[in-house]
């Protein structure tokens, strides 16, 4: 039987009805006029006029390759979405060779499109380690076909029963004295190496962290570069097990795969011996040089993922505070004004997404002022200096990406009952971001590194040979003013006194937690609930502190106009203040605020801090410079053409439209037409 198109089911009369009331762009155009923000000035501070050009060039090579078309996006399964994303891949990597893209700008592209990439653990951590860990021979042999594209590989550390305790990690690379040789093996179900990105149909090449086993000794998990699949047939290797783990959650444009081993065997040359080796002479395990630069990588790629934190969650804001301008809901009885009221006028809907608003500048610049001192410090920095760099980013990689991972799903929330379609470009968003708060470690798993490095610096402190740096400062300063506390700070004010108070609080938990452990001797389980609340907040400090410097830094003033610095300004006090209004009981148990002061900050600074923004929000979250062709969303359209789109797309554009199916049980008929 013939197909029926979708289209040819929707009556002519339909297509000629309007939206009821004001339609969504007039809406918006009154929205956006309410503001004086300057959103091109405020989108140059955010990414500069260099990098927003140049999204620009790279969305319109996409927007001209019809494998990169969205409008079937919705409807596809996992495996058809796999193949897709496996063919745009291949078109991207292409058209980067093409284009001469530098790394940073097939990033942009890869942001772009807005789907988890088939190569991004090859253009990731297989070629990042391969850099960091391979000598100058290994570069040679295995870095340049790798950034050819000829080897294809990913990063196989997870194992099946093992995911954040690395020592724990059971796969083996024994040495054999007499071949000279690894053998490389799975001993155990669990060691099978589980969760690996771009490995399930894509890698050829898997760097494998197994336990270096010499002489019947472990000396701990090393890196070894291995190829898994046949060059040419692409089938795996004698000895190789490798496959797809299944359908996940979200994530289902990542082939993501397991891997086993039966004694495979690899030559010397296999093991990334820039730190460390088998000497073939002596048979003697070998450590060379100082491995801080993979701390230094660690950090750089925690940094990242803190600022991206920030423009993910301001993808969900900007979606949501454009559907509830667009949205009306009820009447005010108590107001002279007739009609339904706009959803983003209700404070009970102000208070979910203004704040988030405010959490995505201070995540961004967060991120930003990271990624600064990360370079400021590359080569030079002592192992003192990244180690303080190392678990600060610990910290703020699991707060960043908690925040955005919740201040997801609270705005799909905040949209009613339409969030919870595919078409408002929320669901797929959240569900594809989600593993980034157990990725690169799990975010309850890692704060424990934050607080040995803070109770570390704190004995330090109190002995007198602390390190000076920012954090040994805050704690310092308590040990010398605790005393007299911290309740005279003006954090109403904002500025400067706004940090000591969250500066403040983190030191006093220090401390706390220092005599649960040290004067009390309480066993290290017990205090796991107190190291989550201590990395909390050491980490909620570094943003308000990271978000108060960019705020106060020289060029600042420079880049932004007077309205737009004012705004961002309110957008600081307002997110510094719902937090501590947030964290009511731990600003007081502190002694960091006072009871007048957050009763304050509840009852009329933040309800008043909301009003000044409420005129801004559009053009606020506009500065994100998102184009309707990357949000893929009825209700996040710039033109607010919300319910045009959002029916199209349920209509004429939906492949279920095609068919009838019958519904009657006696019938032996599944599929009456359109099959």
């Amino acid at each position: 039987m013939a197909q029926i198109s979708p289209r040819s089911r929707i009556p002519d009369w339909v297509s000629t009805l309007k939206d009821s009331g004001s339609e969504g762009p007039e809406i918006l155009e009154r929205e956006r006029a309410k503001s004086d923000v300057s959103v091109d000035t405020l989108a140059d501070f955010l990414f500069t006029r260099e990098i927003l050009n140049k999204k620009q060039n790279i969305l319109a090579l996409l927007e001209a390759e019809p494998i990169f078309n969205k409008s079937q996006n919705y409807h596809l399964g996992p495996n058809e979405k796999l193949e897709v994303a496996i063919a745009r891949g291949k078109r991207l990597r292409q058209l980067s060779a093409q284009n001469e893209w530098s790394e940073d700008e097939y990033q942009l592209a890869v942001e772009l499109i807005s789907e988890p990439d088939p190569y991004g653990l090859h253009t990731s951590l297989f070629l990042v380690t391969l850099r960091e860990q391979g000598t100058s021979e290994q570069h040679e042999k295995f870095l340049e076909k790798a950034e050819r594209d000829e080897y294809i590989g990913c990063y196989a550390q997870t194992e099946l029963g093992h995911g954040s305790n690395v020592r724990g990690l059971e796969t083996t690379a024994t040495w054999d004295a007499d071949s000279k040789t690894f053998v490389l093996h799975t001993p155990t179900l669990t060691a099978s190496k589980w969760w690996i990105g771009s490995l399930s149909k894509m890698a050829n090449h898997a760097i494998v962290m197994a336990q270096l086993v010499i002489g019947g000794t472990s000396y701990g998990p090393h890196p070894f570069i291995v190829q898994i699949r046949d060059l040419k047939t692409h089938e795996a290797l004698p000895s190789v097990c490798v496959g797809d783990v299944g359908p996940k959650f979200g994530y289902n444009t990542m082939d993501t795969g397991f891997l086993l081993f039966n004694n495979l065997r690899i030559p010397l040359s296999h093991m990334l011996a820039r730190f460390s080796s088998v000497n073939p002479s002596t048979n003697e395990y070998v450590r060379q040089g100082s491995p801080v630069s993979v701390y230094a990588t660690m950090t750089y790629v925690r940094s990242v993922i803190v600022q991206r934190a920030g423009s993910a969650l301001a993808r969900g804001v900007t979606i949501a505070t454009r559907y509830c301008a667009v949205r009306r809901q009820f009447t005010d009885l108590e107001s002279l004004s007739r009609g339904e009221v706009q959803v983003l006028d209700y404070t009970s809907v102000q208070i979910r997404l203004l704040p988030l608003l405010a959490s995505t500048f201070a995540l961004h610049l967060t991120g930003k002022g990271m990624i600064g001192l990360y370079k400021a410090s590359r080569g030079a920095a002592s192992n003192e200096k990244l180690s303080d760099l190392h678990a600060t980013s610990c910290g703020l990689k699991a707060l960043a990406s908690t925040l955005a991972a919740e201040g997801l799903e609270t705005c799909r929330r905040a949209c009613g009952g339409h969030g919870y379609s595919s078409f408002s470009g929320l669901g797929s968003w959240y569900a594809d971001y989600l593993p980034a708060t157990t990725w690169e470690g799990d975010n309850y798993m890692i704060t424990q590194q934050v607080a040995r490095y803070l109770l570390k610096s704190a004995r330090s402190v109190l002995k007198g040979d602390a390190t000076k740096n920012d954090t040994t400062d805050i704690l310092s300063k308590f040990v010398q003013t605790r005393e007299t506390g911290a309740a005279t700070l003006n954090i109403m004010g904002g500025g400067e006194q706004l940090v000591q108070a969250f500066g403040w609080r983190t030191a006093y938990f220090t401390f706390q937690a220092l005599k649960h452990r040290d004067e009390e001797k309480r066993s290290w389980n017990s205090l796991l609930v107190d190291v989550l609340r201590l990395s909390t907040a050491h980490s909620e400090y570094l943003v308000i502190k990271y978000f108060y410097d960019a705020l106060s830094g020289p060029n600042t003033e420079e880049c932004l106009e007077k309205e737009s610095l004012s705004t961002i300004h309110v957008l600081f006090r307002l997110f510094a203040l719902h937090t501590i209004e947030s964290r009511a009981l731990e600003f007081l148990t502190a002694s960091a605020a006072t009871v007048q002061q957050i009763e304050e900050a509840r009852a009329s600074t933040v309800p008043q801090l909301m009003k000044e923004i409420r005129p801004h929000a559009l053009r606020l979250v506009d500065c994100w410079s998102f184009p309707d062709w990357v949000l893929d969303s009825s209700l996040g359209r710039y033109d607010g053409k919300v319910y045009k789109d959002l029916f199209e797309r349920a209509s004429v554009g939906n492949p279920r439209n095609e068919k009838i199916f019958d519904p009657y049980p006696h019938s032996g008929v599944l599929v009456k037409e359109g099959e």
